[in-house]
């Protein structure tokens, strides 16, 4: 069974080792690998080099290392390590007390420090600051025609000073209806105010919105990114078409459709810009602006909210509308009653002639 060269050889290996006093450690070691390869030399067949040849790399590596008397654990080190280990032997050990916390000892085991970890709270301070750039940067409309800024910004003024003034006749109100008195004003001088506000509010922003679409026109006929026909004459037609009816509607609703129609022509406008069709500028302009019609918007219902049980409703256009024909209707039946009453009168005077003619005949 032992006729093939390799095996004979491990075997005259093995018996060295197990023979040495310092094998012990690589006994088991040895007889493992005996027991690895003694099932397959049973079946062995000629030639016996061949079947030995896929595991004498393990054979061979395993004596190796057993028997290995120099390589990296017992090489002596060079010169360059002896150097190292005497610079680190003759480094003095310098304290630093103001490190050593009572956690200081007590960290995980890939940490180096328990230190605290800094470097999260400023990187999450700089995307806070981040942001705040990007709002300033927004807000501010550097790339915006100063022109175009500051007529944009006065024009966004009217809003602010109605949702304002609505606000505080809303308190004024409310206050009167605790007190008995308002503060500067009654409470039916301050309702009289809020219903003289109310129409100028919704009407201008009719005509904003209706601007908003003329302004396709005008970029239409510049030829700004090209001619583009009905598609771009579309926002212009649309917008006043939108703006207008919202006059008819009671105030909460008129400002409700008005706060949608400032929406959708903002992201109307936005395609615009991505399209070419405007400056691109212009998304960000429109944006800001809307921004703060919006929150104007906002702001007037809310004080709207606070009162709504407490004021009498204005009438409205279709109000005004249904008391018109309610009054002409009255007013042509008034006719028609005196209409009759005159005929009614004629012919009593008819008969009245008629029985004098009897008489005197």
């Amino acid at each position: 069974m032992l006729r093939s060269g390799p095996a004979r050889s491990l075997a005259r290996s093995t018996f060295r080792l197990t023979a040495s006093p310092g094998s012990r450690k690589t006994s088991s070691l040895i007889s493992h690998a005996s027991k690895l390869l003694a099932p397959r030399t049973e079946t062995i067949k000629r030639p016996a080099s061949l079947a030995f040849t896929a595991y004498r790399p393990l054979s061979t590596s395993l004596q190796r290392h057993a028997t290995a008397t120099s390589g990296p654990p017992f090489d002596e080190p060079d010169k360059k390590e002896l150097q190292q280990e005497k610079a680190i032997s003759t480094e003095e050990l310098t304290p630093h007390p103001e490190e050593v916390t009572s956690s200081s000892t007590v960290h995980q085991v890939f940490h180096e420090k328990s230190t605290p970890d800094v470097e999260k709270e400023e990187d999450m301070l700089a995307g806070v600051y981040g942001d705040l750039k990007v709002i300033k940067a927004t807000f501010a409309l550097e790339d915006v025609p100063r022109e175009a800024f500051y007529i944009g910004m006065a024009g966004v003024l009217p809003y602010l000073a109605t949702s304002l003034s609505t606000v505080y006749l809303a308190w004024d109100i409310n206050h009167a209806a605790l007190e008995g008195q308002g503060f500067l004003l009654s409470g039916e001088s301050a309702e009289l105010l809020l219903h003289i506000i109310e129409p100028l509010q919704m009407g201008y922003g009719a005509v904003i919105i209706s601007f908003l679409g003329a302004i396709h026109w005008g970029l239409e006929w510049a030829k700004y990114g090209g001619t583009h026909g009905y598609r771009r004459y579309a926002y212009g037609v649309v917008a006043p078409a939108v703006a207008w009816p919202t006059l008819l509607l009671p105030v909460e609703y008129a400002l409700i459709a008005q706060f949608s129609a400032f929406t959708f022509l903002y992201f109307a406008d936005a395609r615009a810009a991505v399209r070419g069709w405007a400056p691109p500028w212009y998304s960000t302009y429109r944006f800001v602006l809307t921004f703060v019609v919006g929150a104007s918007i906002v702001i007037s219902l809310i004080g709207r909210g606070q009162i709504a049980d407490k004021i009498s409703r204005l009438p409205g256009p279709g109000d005004r509308l249904k008391q018109l024909k309610e009054s002409q209707v009255a007013a042509l039946e008034e006719e028609e009653r005196e209409r009759r009453a005159r005929v009614v009168a004629a012919d009593e005077l008819e008969e009245e002639e008629g029985d004098e003619d009897e008489e005197e005949e």
